[in-house]
């Protein structure tokens, strides 16, 4: 059997409904169906929020007409009298003229990832131009040095020695020209020079961890530092 409601219009009739309604969420049923679209179909207008139940169901059923339809096929319902509504029943607002402002203020909301994107890239170029100034001072923060290199006695194969001496290799060293200069009773020592990069190069490191270390130790005796000279940039 129909439900029947009257007078939709009036005052009287949305009252009816709203007492209908006091105990459910439908018209009919325990989900929307077409019976709660014929009588929403009824409302040219949001019903008054007085009428606490049927604003209550007819903005459940407009978010559900918005969102994914009504396909429940209901029990059957009839509305008699006007479908439109009198002045009695002041309409509310609608959920869209209520999201509005919100909508409205989400476009004015400030872009803070736009601005963190901007920070980042600021900070990129920053680093970048850091590290290529880094470069340049790695690049001319040089050094010559002449360093003395003396065997253990007369016997010791100089020709040896030296080919241990420019075996060490690494990076930032660079050896360069060498020549024996006698120091007495046939003994020679070996003085050569050689370039470094200040920071990756450490004089007294190079001495103590390859010339006068092993196996070079087997030819090298002792090594002297005799001078230090920066290279600077354009040299």
């Amino acid at each position: 059997m129909d439900v029947v409601f009257h007078n939709l219009n009036s005052a009287s009739g949305l009252k009816k409904l709203d007492e209908y309604l006091l105990p459910r969420s439908y018209i009919t049923g325990y989900q929307a169906s077409k019976d709660d679209i014929a009588v929403h179909a009824e409302f040219s207008a949001p019903p008054s929020t007085d009428y606490v139940n049927v604003s209550r169901w007819y903005n459940h059923i407009e978010a559900l007409l918005r969102m994914r339809g009504v396909s429940g096929e209901g029990q059957g319902v009839k509305v008699e009298g006007s479908t439109t509504i009198s002045e009695e029943a002041p309409a509310s607002p609608t959920i869209a003229e209520t999201k509005a402002p919100v909508e409205e203020d989400d476009d004015d909301d400030v872009d803070l990832f736009g601005e963190e994107i901007e920070e980042e890239k600021k900070a990129a170029e920053e680093h970048a131009i850091a590290v290529k100034a880094s470069g340049k001072k790695k690049e001319s923060g040089k050094s010559s040095v002449l360093l003395d290199i003396k065997p253990w006695d007369n016997e010791t194969n100089m020709q040896k020695l030296e080919e241990v001496v420019r075996s060490v290799k690494m990076e930032g060293l660079l050896w360069g020209a060498s020549k024996l200069i006698p120091v007495g009773y046939g003994i020679k020592k070996l003085q050569i020079m050689l370039t470094i990069v200040d920071d990756l190069v450490f004089v007294d490191n190079l001495i103590e961890d390859h010339l006068t270390a092993e196996p070079a130790n087997e030819y090298i005796q002792s090594c002297d530092i005799v001078a230090v000279n920066k290279i600077l940039e354009g040299d």
